[in-house]
């Protein structure tokens, strides 16, 4: 709780003239994303679940960058029971990281859930470039599972995309705002689902058709 307090006060000073609901954003953003990648790292590439509830995270200015993990034993199974084991860690994690944040600023379930489904689907868009051997139904099926096994289903989905050279892409229809845009006004992320859904589409397979080469 102390570096919560402290990564929340280091968020106001940074950005003063910003609304509270960036900083609580930002608060949940930078909690989740080291246990996400951990967990689908954990099922899909190394193929064992760490125990989860063992992980402290550190902080650095306005972010948290750096973790550890006790050295306790690994739970290994096919990808599926991985997935079961890692989500349910980090649903549970969630849920008291959220009650956390909603102790110094407010952050509804339903944005904080969107949020966390962003996170899930753009991990396994990064699954689906580092894993080009695995069909993308494969991947989209991995993804409704983990986002099942959150209790995020309908919070957003993986969208196929056949580009161009016959690629076949993924890219992330998200329901959910980082709120980024209120420190660059006008300038949204390459899945926002403020923009325009076509130009959305067209950044997104750019960017995917980039990390072919």
């Amino acid at each position: 709780s102390d570096m919560l307090v402290a990564l929340h006060a280091a968020l106001r000073a940074t950005y003063p003239g910003i609304s509270p609901a960036f900083h609580a954003v930002r608060l949940w953003t930078n909690l989740i994303w080291q246990p996400a990648y951990l967990a689908v790292i954990a099922a899909h590439l190394h193929g064992a679940m760490p125990d989860l509830s063992g992980l402290s995270q550190q902080r650095r200015g306005i972010h948290i960058d750096g973790y550890r993990l006790r050295p306790l034993a690994q739970t290994a199974g096919p990808v599926e029971a991985l997935i079961a084991d890692g989500g349910s860690q980090l649903k549970t994690m969630a849920a008291a990281m959220l009650a956390e944040i909603n102790d110094l600023a407010r952050l509804r379930p339903l944005p904080a859930k969107r949020l966390l489904a962003d996170r899930m689907l753009s991990l396994m868009v990064w699954l689906s470039q580092r894993r080009r051997d695995l069909p993308r139904e494969t991947i989209m099926a991995w993804s409704e599972q983990w986002l099942g096994v959150l209790g995020l289903t309908g919070q957003g989905m993986l969208q196929p995309i056949d580009a161009a050279g016959g690629h076949r892409l993924l890219i992330v229809r998200r329901k959910g705002c980082c709120l980024d845009y209120l420190i660059m006004p006008d300038v949204y992320c390459a899945s926002c689902p403020k923009q325009d859904d076509a130009l959305r589409v067209a950044r997104q397979t750019a960017n995917g058709l980039a990390e072919l080469d």
